[in-house]
């Protein structure tokens, strides 16, 4: 296993530092100047299963208050709301600074037979026809000033294949529906609670960028100010991330400096494993006089 996979397994396996109380490291997500919302998201979800032993998550809903500092440790508080016969409820409070950065309500399910249907998984390329996200930024990182490369060309521990992968800096409008295959390989072996952990954790990537497409933009531009506001994550089977899995996302709305992203999950097989749904800030950068 890789220094960089055994970070992210690292920073998703949290302290205990009293009972219901639990430390994570801010350091090495996604993001340099402040904590990666899945991140946050994936460690208030391994704090949760800190207080759970004998059912998995089944949904989770999280508030973004604040920015989340990397230089310092995050808290997290879990409160028991309830521990049911066939649900338990938790709610987790990640704080830095004395302050909310993050809430979150999770539940947990036993496992229980029922109906099945599910929607088809969209019909794109394999993965294998794509290129790797790390040779397209290799090949681009030249039109990043010097100080900014190094961040934008380090290895990171998720696999990504987008389709129809557009352009970092100057992408033309496209349509709000979007696709990527991912996967951690050294996922595998992990048990079914870190695999929801590093499912949520990679569930922020790319969700909120559906909201720019239709109008020619990306972070790089400079012309955006984004920041998750709200993440909700339905669990609809144990994720085998190890494999690849189709991330197929749109964005059926944007307005108000706001913009509302829906996602599903596919493993290998077709199999509908996750729904996302998120909204985030897309406020236009004005000029300065």
């Amino acid at each position: 296993m890789t220094e960089t996979h055994q970070k992210l397994l690292d920073l998703l396996a949290l302290e205990a530092l009293e009972v219901d109380l639990f430390r994570g490291t801010g350091q090495g997500g996604e993001t340099p100047t402040r904590i990666f919302g899945g991140q946050v998201i994936g460690q208030a979800l391994a704090a949760a299963y800190g207080t759970v032993t004998d059912r998995l998550c089944h949904s989770l809903h999280a508030y973004f208050i604040r920015p989340g500092d990397p230089e310092i440790p995050v808290i997290y508080q879990v409160d028991r709301a309830r521990d049911g016969g066939s649900f338990t409820t938790r709610r987790v409070v990640a704080i830095q600074h004395g302050k909310q950065i993050l809430n979150m309500s999770a539940s947990f399910h036993v496992k229980e037979e029922g109906w099945n249907h599910q929607h088809p998984m969209p019909d794109v390329s394999a993965p294998e026809n794509w290129p790797d996200r790390r040779d397209l930024r290799a090949e681009e990182a030249d039109k990043l000033p010097e100080k900014f490369r190094k961040d934008f060309l380090r290895p990171r521990p998720i696999d990504i294949r987008e389709v129809a992968p557009r352009d970092f800096f100057d992408p033309a409008p496209a349509d709000d529906k979007n696709h990527l295959w991912f996967r951690m390989s050294e996922a595998a072996g992990c048990s079914p609670q870190m695999q929801h952990c590093l499912l949520a954790y990679a569930s922020d990537m790319n969700l909120l960028g559906s909201s720019l497409r239709p109008h020619g933009l990306t972070w790089f531009k400079g012309e955006v100010m984004s920041a998750s506001l709200d993440h909700a994550m339905w669990f609809h089977g144990t994720p085998q991330f190890q494999d690849w899995h189709l991330y197929s996302m749109d964005s059926p709305w944007t307005g108000n400096a706001r913009g509302f992203n829906r996602g599903s999950i596919y493993d290998k097989n077709g199999t509908l494993i996750a729904s996302t749904a998120q909204e985030g800030l897309v406020r236009p950068i004005k000029p300065r006089s």
